[in-house]
């Protein structure tokens, strides 16, 4: 056998005519190598949301629930009742269920440990603001409640819940935060009786939960229980007796402590926190 022979058993060699026929296989429009054509994708309106979702979304029940209560007449939209399952609402759309305008955002809780250094506001162009402390803890669009200045630090509460931040407006029946107070010099007894008794300032009275000094320190250390909100009336507490606050540390609202939150760290509020919470 030639080697001629033996390289041609080595491979079949094709003459022109299938050569012809094998390019053409993979021509456009033929038919065992046609291209297929892309899906087009059903792109959804992103400023568009199912009503069922949307009350979900607001907290006020689960999805399920949320058809039963659509189907039985409860929700409307921008004023009239909507009973269609799958029916779509613009995220600019009043929607009522049992007569409350709800939003659809979920609801969220958010507890900082807040550092020194940082504004508490929304507000933009004021330097480092607690909401860059807290950017990447939820997308609902949450606000504090209440104040600590810049140079203050402690526990501050966030959410997008009216009904939570509402208890806090309220002096009388509000949640009580405690503070660790550091005075510029030891505070008089006499001063501290005043201050737990209630005195006024301009014809204004101003009342605290409790106060007392700090086991095992200084004089000038002290522990302040008050239900305002905001940390000015501490301020105005303490310059009404000619005292200037050195520091100023939130360490519990109600029930909500710092335990396993660093000092400029976060947590979102387990349940039964958000429960005892709803409770006070």
């Amino acid at each position: 056998m030639s080697k001629q022979q033996g390289g041609q058993r080595k491979g079949k060699t094709l003459d022109k005519g299938s050569k012809k026929n094998f390019k053409k296989s993979f021509t456009k429009g033929s038919t065992p190598y046609k291209k297929a054509e892309p899906k087009l994708k059903n792109l959804s309106n992103p400023d568009e949301i199912r009503l069922n979702k949307y009350v979900a979304n607001s907290g006020m029940c689960s999805r399920r629930e949320a058809d039963v209560h659509i189907a039985t007449g409860l929700v409307s939209v921008n004023g009239k009742v909507i009973t269609e399952m799958g029916y779509k609402v613009k995220l600019g759309d009043e929607v009522r269920y049992d007569g409350a305008r709800i939003n659809p955002e979920k609801k969220a809780y958010v507890l900082l440990n807040k550092p020194k250094g940082f504004a508490t506001t929304t507000s933009e162009g004021k330097g480092r603001t607690v909401m860059d402390l807290v950017a990447n803890a939820t997308n609902s669009k949450i606000k504090p409640i209440g104040r600590l200045g810049r140079n203050s630090k402690g526990l501050l509460l966030f959410t997008n819940d009216d009904a939570i931040a509402n208890k806090f407006t309220n002096s009388k029946n509000g949640v009580a935060r405690l503070f660790h107070i550091e005075l510029d010099k030891n505070l008089k007894l006499e001063d501290l009786k005043k201050i737990q008794n209630g005195f006024k300032v301009e014809g204004k009275l101003i009342e605290v939960e409790e106060i007392s000094y700090i086991h095992g320190v200084s004089k000038k250390e002290i522990g302040l229980k008050i239900k305002n909100t905001g940390n000015t009336i501490i301020r105005t507490i303490f310059e009404y007796f000619k005292y200037d606050i050195l520091s100023l540390d939130c360490v519990a609202i109600g029930h909500l402590t710092k335990k396993d939150i660093p000092r400029g760290s976060w947590k979102h509020l387990t349940e039964q926190e958000l429960n005892t919470l709803k409770m006070l």
